[in-house]
């Protein structure tokens, strides 16, 4: 019998994100990628203090956009 694979790293953060926040994934998404050239912990701040997300929240969210090549790519 098939196992679903389960969800780890910084995506297994977004059903929690969607429900805490009320946007889907890729809006976050979204915005952390067309910050540009800003550091990691930038995005971390900007997003916090912007939108008012959590650490571990803004903090996953940066880290899938950083690991995809950090700016304007799909998730």
């Amino acid at each position: 019998m098939p196992t679903e694979a389960k969800i780890q790293g910084p995506a297994s953060y977004f059903p929690s994100i969607e429900k805490t926040y009320g946007q889907p994934i890729s809006h976050w998404l979204g915005l952390v990628a067309a910050l540009g050239d800003m550091k990691h912990m930038e995005r971390v701040a900007w997003l916090k203090t912007q939108y008012g997300l959590g650490h571990g929240h803004a903090n996953a969210v940066v880290a899938y956009v950083m690991a995809r090549g950090g700016a304007d790519k799909k998730p």
